[in-house]
């Protein structure tokens, strides 16, 4: 049996758990561990599920906990070697993750945790270094892709492969352009290494998704230039004009910025 749950999805800190009744991965550490052991306790978990940490990138509201995490709780953290040294200088990190737990993984190999395998794989964002993540578990195929400035091929190569998806759609473009940020962030987030909007995101699901899709969460909303409702019925409306619907063809969440969301079963 396969679960997966959201602890918070934005800029104010991103976290996934995925986890099986013996082993549990968490994908990324950005919001305060204080919030993860709460997040645990309200389902019954203990911090000592987590076996493994997958780090996307070193921004701080992906790794803000890591430090405390890993050497607490002699947790592994794997991610690509130049990720492991934007982690180790980014300031929010006053805690740094000991050598002792530092993994290194590259993108396009494959490697195995328990009867997790997963392959980390290119995604664009100004990072240092960014990777999404496909995870096969059984017959389940999980993945994610976040903080990402552009639709990829090698993207849409996972998302053709996946019954679980989460994806990125951060901003409407309008709500951006005529939103309160200064030009230069304006730039930076509708950027090629910026953030997916709505429609960005949508044509890409909408192009890509398969009859063996189940579920798509969708995730990194921001607070300022989005909305859950707008993201949904931009979705609605690309998939609908490619014959896809919605609570049909797959259930489509949204995932909310700093509050955890369900717990999924992944079958």
């Amino acid at each position: 049996m396969l679960r997966f749950f959201s602890l918070g999805s934005g800029s104010s800190g991103n976290s996934y758990f995925l986890f099986s009744d013996h082993f549990g991965i968490l994908i990324d550490a950005g919001i305060g561990i204080r919030n993860i052991k709460k997040h645990f306790r309200s389902r019954g978990l203990t911090l000592d599920r987590i076996k493994a940490v997958i780090v996307t990138h070193d921004h701080a509201d992906h790794i803000k906990a890591l430090g405390h995490l890993s050497n607490d709780y002699h947790i592994p953290v794997y991610t690509t070697a130049a990720v492991h040294e934007g982690i180790n200088r980014n300031y929010c990190m006053t805690t740094k993750i000991s050598s002792d737990y530092v993994r290194v993984v590259e993108k396009d190999k494959s490697f195995c945790l328990d009867e997790f395998c997963i392959t980390p794989f290119e995604v664009p964002h100004d990072s240092t270094d960014n990777v999404g993540y496909f995870i096969s578990y059984d017959m389940v195929r999980f993945c994610l892709i976040t903080d990402a400035g552009h639709a990829t091929d090698k993207m849409a190569e996972y998302i053709r492969q996946s019954n679980y998806l989460v994806l990125e759609a951060n901003h409407d473009l309008n709500m951006l352009m005529m939103g309160p940020y200064p030009a230069y962030l304006k730039g930076r987030v509708s950027g090629p290494k910026g953030h997916m909007n709505n429609l960005e995101a949508a044509e890409l699901l909408a192009q890509n998704v398969t009859e063996q899709m189940r579920h798509v969460w969708l995730c990194h909303i921001s607070e300022e230039n989005n909305h859950p409702e707008l993201v949904k019925k931009t979705m609605d409306s690309v998939l609908r004009s490619y014959g896809i619907i919605m609570g049909k063809d797959f259930e489509l969440d949204v995932l909310r910025r700093i509050v955890p969301s369900d717990l999924f079963l992944l079958e």
